[in-house]
């Protein structure tokens, strides 16, 4: 969901936005084509949020783990709102309040926000359209699970689109996790403005130094494919092992975040290029090779667009900016994450606070996805964190159940508890949604 504009361009055409398609020629046009399209400067005003669902069938009787879902099932139940890579012929309509659907290749289902200028009209918006997915799914005996890793099922890959047989066969070099975040996880992803040019710097460091804490405060996949893995984030475990060049956090630095994203962009290898006899390429061929002449013809902007939404960072720029390195919740728990880095980024001075309080603990990506809270250093950057936002959060909200919700994960945060430690393995079977 983009902020800048009411419409998500399907993930299956690779692109960004619609724009002339022209040849590049140089590295140097690429990266300024990517500083171009990936970073929007203006006041910070908008809001919007991207909210992904394992899905299982419910079993009878409960005790029986859930079956693996199948892509006619996925379009009986979503019936006009089916995304076109599911059903080509599909009118792929928006939801009443304005969110498109998309799915996933596990068949996890993608809910994406119009943008907002306020958070109540966004959670407004979201819960409606959310119920009457839900509804849709619950018709077909679907319903969404209460983690963001599949507890109980291997990956198994519903959509058949090139886009994601070229991803898994470049991904499946590497290992299986590649296929375990393809299929089997979900994650929260608030959808921000990237604000004035003087603030990018700030938002964007801070972002990314929140990571760690944000990680171990909403770790929520204790368990994969059936089995405790160890790690609190199963999902962000997954991500961290898939392909660092194009999973991994940058290094915080004061440099110029926009340079360093382009050069990124550049020194990533191929997943995949549109082509009629097949969107595979040769391994380890990055976009600079390409520019370079490693490939028969020379590559466009359209292709550098598919490049750039192969690039999975934990802070993604597409003009605005998506955060995603958040494990999804559970029930109406989703809104938390979303309040909580909306209310920390609502001033420059809780920005400020917020990046300093991470400071310390800002490379433990890791240790955060492991151990959660359990680490006493996030834990204690995790308690100042949580307060900072609730203390901005009135500024962006009145009272009511979204309040409530996040009071009660400052709570918990504040006893050093993360979502995983509140599960069971009883929890974890498919009898329980």
């Amino acid at each position: 969901m983009s902020p800048k504009a009411a419409a998500k361009v399907p993930k299956d055409q690779g692109g960004l936005a619609e724009r002339a398609v022209r040849v590049l020629r140089s590295r140097e046009e690429a990266e300024a084509y990517v500083a171009s399209v990936c970073f929007k400067h203006g006041p910070p005003r908008l809001l919007g949020v991207e909210l992904e669902w394992l899905l299982a069938r419910r079993a009878e009787p409960p005790s029986i783990p859930p079956a693996p879902l199948d892509a006619t099932t996925l379009v009986s139940a979503l019936g006009p709102h089916t995304p076109r890579t599911l059903d080509p012929l599909s009118p792929a309509l928006p939801l009443p309040s304005g969110s498109t659907v998309t799915v996933e290749p596990g068949g996890q289902v993608e809910l994406a926000s119009r943008p907002f200028e306020d958070l109540g009209s966004l959670v407004t918006a979201v819960e409606s359209d959310a119920a009457d997915l839900h509804d849709r799914l619950g018709r077909h005996r679907l319903y969404p699970r209460r983690y963001a890793a599949d507890p109980d099922l291997p990956a198994h890959r519903v959509l058949t689109i090139p886009r994601y047989t070229a991803m898994e066969a470049a991904f499946d070099r590497r290992g299986t996790e590649g296929r375990s975040m393809m299929c089997s996880t979900a994650a929260v992803q608030p959808c921000l403005d990237l604000g004035e040019r003087a603030d990018l710097g700030l938002r964007w460091m801070a972002l990314h130094a929140l990571g760690p804490v944000l990680v171990a405060a909403f770790a929520n996949s204790p368990r994969l494919h059936g089995r405790r893995t160890g790690w609190k984030s199963s999902r962000m475990a997954c991500w961290l092992a898939i392909d660092p060049p194009r999973t991994a956090p940058p290094e915080l630095s004061s440099a110029d975040p926009v340079a360093g994203y382009a050069r990124r962009a550049m020194e990533a290898g191929l997943i995949c290029r549109r082509r009629p006899g097949g969107w595979d390429v040769p391994p380890g061929v990055t976009f600079t090779d390409w520019l370079a002449g490693a490939l028969p013809e020379p590559p466009t902007t359209e292709d550098l667009d598919l490049h750039l939404s192969t690039l999975f960072p934990p802070v993604r720029p597409h003009g605005h900016v998506e955060v995603r390195y958040l494990d999804a919740q559970a029930g109406p728990e989703w809104v938390v994450p979303l309040a909580v880095v909306a209310a920390l980024l609502s001033s420059t001075a809780t920005t400020s606070a917020a990046l300093e309080a991470s400071l310390p603990v800002a490379g433990a990506w890791v240790t955060a996805a492991r151990q959660g809270l359990d680490d006493p250093k996030l834990a204690r950057a995790a308690r100042t964190v949580f307060a900072l936002a609730s203390a901005a959060l009135p500024a962006l909200i009145g009272p009511g159940p979204v309040r409530e919700l996040v009071d009660g994960a400052v709570e918990r945060v504040m006893r050093g508890r993360c979502p995983a430690d509140d599960t069971t393995d009883f929890e974890m079977t498919g009898g329980s949604p």
